[in-house]
């Protein structure tokens, strides 16, 4: 069976990507990119339809040669010839690098492992003066739950303060009440779906049992280094709810999905132990359910259902690409984000940034700054977009900000893959794993065929390349590690 590192592997997914090629019979070089790992796949094919049961299993047979060797997911990129000559670069990340929506987006390098974007990592404001709403009523509550639940199992106070210490809170009246007539755990149900269909009726919503309570982790919600090192959120003076990615006090107790939680960190405008709904398609923020636990189950809903509440100036500014005009008119104290791109009065100075204290992300499309050495200054910085370029200069002077946790390569346009001698010197200063490159060259032919009438492979490899889980380093024919002073001894 081909392995990942044979030309035969890709030769079929190659011509999946070419149907419909025109560009050949007009002389012209054909230039594809995708992605395949072992649990999703990205493959920008030319016709248009969901894959037939035969394309899939030419990406299946891809997986299991990634599975074969462990690899858990590869990025190719191949030119191709009028005449089918093909150079095919696979670029296998790791863990360093978090790979983005497509196979274009070469994706950022995480320095930090383990890193969160500065809104992730808010903790909730303390809010003087919080009380639990008028409604809240614990002995009206488990009145009435005993009430349509005369059968159900509750659990004791032992099991109660149990849980009480595994999260590290105290539970509300309420919760308490709630959890001392239905414990809902599964085996309470021996089986009898009606009985537990019954139970989320009284309850008003899909309950967990009492050790499936579990606070709001921010992490989990995270979608994507990029896209949230760009944010900057805040809560409004007249919200209920904060305007988090989590919190410790959001003790969720419902739902698979979209979670229902009680809430005991609330807004400005919020009461102790609200209801709140966490929408799994949001990463951050909630929406208000009801006033209390005692509303919920009378159905007596307050929907408020959560805003996006992203602030712009002065805490995310753009300057050039139809922006602000100058970076001294986004310089402000409590500036976030800022990104740079093209404009009349390009390239732009970074002095006005300096001593800016909560400046945390600097995105600088290639070509904009008038000294790259200026982000020296910048002493806050987590995330940093530049251009290749602009990254040789701070690598070159040995003054990359050692604050960053994570960093892109800007620049690349469609080309689908990073700079990998720049990504690796970066990734190395942090002592992360490295990216690694295959180069394999094969021949599909004067014109593809038809993919699915590909069963024999014209590819060739050099024995000595490798795709071997162990190494590390940029890999073309033979194994080697390439850095700015060439191969280590």
């Amino acid at each position: 069976m081909p392995s990942a590192r044979d030309f035969a592997t890709w030769e079929p997914v190659l011509r999946l990507l070419l149907v419909g090629d025109t560009e050949r019979h007009a002389g012209r070089s054909v230039r594809v990119v995708g992605r395949i790992g072992r649990q999703s796949c990205s493959l920008p094919r030319r016709r248009r339809g969901r894959m037939s049961s035969a394309e899939r299993a030419v990406v299946e047979d891809a997986r299991r040669a990634l599975a074969r060797e462990g690899i858990e997911e590869v990025t190719f990129t191949a030119q191709i010839r009028p005449s089918g000559k093909t150079v095919l670069g696979l670029v296998r990340h790791g863990p360093a690098v978090e790979t983005a929506f497509g196979p274009a987006d070469p994706g950022v390098l995480i320095l930090v492992d383990g890193s969160l974007p500065g809104p992730w990592r808010r903790l909730p404001d303390p809010v003087t003066g919080a009380v639990p709403a008028p409604s809240t009523d614990h002995e009206l509550l488990e009145r009435t739950l005993r009430e349509r639940l005369p059968d159900a199992i509750g659990a004791t106070e032992e099991e109660i303060a149990a849980a009480e210490t595994r999260l590290g809170v105290a539970f509300p009246d309420e919760l308490r009440a709630l959890y001392r007539v239905i414990r809902a755990r599964r085996d309470d149900w021996s089986g009898d779906y009606e009985a537990r269909r019954r139970a989320d009726a009284a309850v008003g919503c899909e309950l967990l049992a009492l050790d499936g309570l579990h606070t709001v982790d921010a992490a989990t919600r995270h979608p994507h280094w990029r896209a949230d090192a760009t944010r900057a959120v805040v809560t409004p003076p007249g919200a209920a709810v904060q305007n988090l990615a989590g919190s410790p006090g959001w003790i969720v107790f419902a739902g698979h999905g979209d979670e229902l939680a009680i809430d005991l960190t609330p807004g400005p405008r919020g009461h102790t132990g609200q209801v709140i709904l966490i929408d799994h398609e949001q990463s951050i923020g909630a929406g208000l359910k009801a006033d209390s636990l005692t509303d919920l189950v009378l159905n007596r809903m307050r929907e408020e259902r959560r805003v996006l509440r992203e602030t712009q100036l002065p805490l995310v500014a753009v300057v050039g690409d139809g922006g602000l005009q100058t970076i001294e008119a986004a310089a402000h104290p409590a500036l976030e984000v800022l990104t740079i791109g093209s404009g009349d009065r390009a390239p732009f100075s970074l002095v006005p940034l300096s001593g800016l204290p909560r400046l945390r992300t600097l995105i600088a499309r290639p070509g904009t700054l008038a000294d790259p050495l200026e982000i020296a200054q910048l002493t806050g910085l987590e995330f940093l977009e530049l251009g290749t370029q602009e990254w040789r200069i701070l690598l070159d002077a040995g003054v990359v900000p050692r604050t960053l946790s994570a960093a892109a390569i800007g620049g690349q346009g469609d080309q689908g893959s990073l700079d990998i001698p720049v990504a690796n010197e970066l990734l190395a200063l942090w002592d992360r794993p490295r990216i690694t490159h295959t180069v394999l060259e094969g021949d599909l032919g004067p014109l593809a065929q038809p993919w699915d009438d590909c069963g024999s492979a014209r590819g060739r490899t050099d024995d000595t390349g490798t795709l071997d889980g162990g190494q590390q380093g940029v890999f073309r024919q033979s194994t080697r590690r390439i850095g700015r002073d060439g191969p280590p001894s």
